[in-house]
């Protein structure tokens, strides 16, 4: 059935209009579970699955290397309509993810015998579904050609662009619709629940600088204690700590041996692509609380000693007991450096058991709520003893157990604007976080140019880098589609 539910990158094969429209198929509860189930299997190669982290190589976090998904050249401000790389892949197949849900609202109603609120769930997952692709069009392309159903034939999908605004405006409906029919309770079995709506929806106010807004609706989520934080950081990524986690609020999920990554496991430990930059290794605090720079705790001949344990849950220490059977450190290591990040070092790193992975690749959590309202309520009214609480209980999770935020010297809107965006570096590292935040907080352009490559050429982020270009193949395709400003 999920074969008969796929299609090709090509523009026409993206709007396909004879998918299992016939009366026949929507005929029983089956047959709707099935064709939500078609909607969730276009989250993977969409980048909202493993390869989210590579994204963290076009951040000041992380370099990847060898070319993948030309990353390093997006980072050195090549990219065009004709660079292809990551800007294709997610463009393609996210607008793959939307034709799959596009089919499922236009057709879940046709269904007979079947419980009305089965349907509004159905119809709440698949909008979900479409807020999330939509809402990450929008953030990489800005004003993109917007989809509310399935094109009546292949003139109909050439449209112009939807000016951003609208797109958002869109994905709210959708998320209105997916809280107010999604069940309130934990996440659990791969299908979203009203806490990932309202946990999304929090994202995009947050995005829009709808300070207020964003800061109510993160304290409904914080209110209704149905999620709260994970007391292990580091095995909430691995298999041993997600399943009924509480802080996972929503994910891609897999079950070896039918589903599992394989990529990523060989990216980050066997081939080594990934690898974590001196300035993001040397931004974890000590355990007083202080930078490295100021605490008398820091020994540079011992610098994994006194940190923030999320430096050892996220950082590989080179002389560590713990990963005998890996791949050597040194191996093909241009920044000294290597993630430990959803490795599980009791699990020897070899060809095979890379390619055996299947913890799933969380896309929201709990935290990222906590911080998220504190965010808002800083921008929105300045720093509150709710804002300190909310930061405060991220950093005093029982495995990481940081002090809190001195409230004498982080006692300005902007002295905790800033506090938070470091709390955020540190705490969703490699989790393909931290590139939309640079770009939703308007400082990409300054951050990544007073980084280097590996030969000691500055980075180029541009204005127009906020935005990507359509590939030269999607503008002859659709006569209608003009490029993005300044490419």
């Amino acid at each position: 059935m999920l074969i008969s539910f796929s299609c090709n990158e090509d523009f026409l094969e993206r709007h396909p209009l004879d998918q299992i429209s016939s009366e026949a198929f929507w005929s029983n509860e089956n047959d709707v579970r099935m064709a939500v189930a078609g909607c969730y299997a276009r989250i993977k190669g969409t980048f909202f699955d493993y390869q989210r982290g590579y994204l963290e190589g076009l951040t000041d976090n992380a370099f990847v290397n060898w070319g993948l998904y030309g990353i390093d050249n997006m980072a050195m401000g090549n990219i065009n309509a004709s660079s292809g790389g990551v800007k294709d892949h997610i463009y393609n197949s996210i607008y793959s993810g939307i034709s799959m849900c596009n089919f499922v609202m236009d057709n879940i109603d046709n269904t007979t015998g079947v419980d009305v609120n089965i349907i509004n769930n159905a119809k709440g997952e698949a909008s979900f579904l479409r807020a999330l692709f939509y809402f990450d069009l929008a953030n990489c392309f800005g004003d993109i050609p917007l989809y509310n159903e399935t094109p009546e034939g292949a003139e109909e999908a050439k449209v112009e662009k939807s000016p951003k605004s609208e797109v958002l405006e869109f994905i709210h409906q959708d998320l209105d619709f997916a809280i107010s029919n999604l069940p309130e309770k934990l996440y659990s079995d791969g299908h979203a629940v009203k806490g990932s709506a309202m946990a999304l929806k929090t994202r995009v106010l947050l995005t829009e600088e709808k300070w207020t807004e964003a800061a109510s609706l993160a304290q409904q989520i914080i209110n209704s204690g149905v999620f709260s934080l994970y007391e292990d950081y580091a095995s909430m990524f691995l298999n041993e700590g997600q399943s009924n986690n509480p802080e996972i609020m929503f994910a891609c999920e897999y079950l070896s041996p039918d589903s599992y990554h394989s990529v990523y496991g060989m990216n980050i430990e066997y081939a080594k692509h990934i690898f974590l930059r001196k300035d993001f290794v040397e931004a974890f605090e000590c355990i007083d609380g202080l930078p490295i720079t100021e605490s008398p705790l820091f020994d540079p001949d011992d610098p994994f000693t006194n940190r923030d344990p999320r430096h050892t849950f996220i950082v590989r220490n080179p002389i560590g007991t713990d990963w005998e059977g890996h791949y050597a450190y040194s191996n093909m290591n241009p920044t000294g450096h290597q993630n430990r990040k959803y490795i599980n070092p009791e699990i020897p790193g070899d060809y095979t058991n890379a390619y055996l992975q299947d913890w799933n690749f969380i896309l929201l959590r709990y935290a990222d709520v906590l911080l998220m309202y504190a965010e808002a309520k800083n921008e929105a009214e300045g720093p509150d003893q709710t804002v300190y609480d909310a930061i405060n209980e991220v950093r005093a999770r029982p495995s990481v157990n940081m002090p809190p935020v001195d409230q004498g010297k982080y006692n300005t809107k902007e002295l905790v604007r800033e506090f938070i965006r470091k709390e955020r570096r540190i705490e969703f590292a490699m989790e393909g976080i931290r590139y939309f935040d640079l770009k939703r907080w308007h400082t990409a352009h300054v951050v990544m140019p007073a980084i280097k490559n590996l030969v000691g050429d500055p980075y180029i982020f541009e204005e127009k880098h906020y935005y990507w270009p359509f590939s030269q193949t999607e503008l002859d395709r659709n006569p209608n589609l003009r490029q993005t400003a300044g490419y």
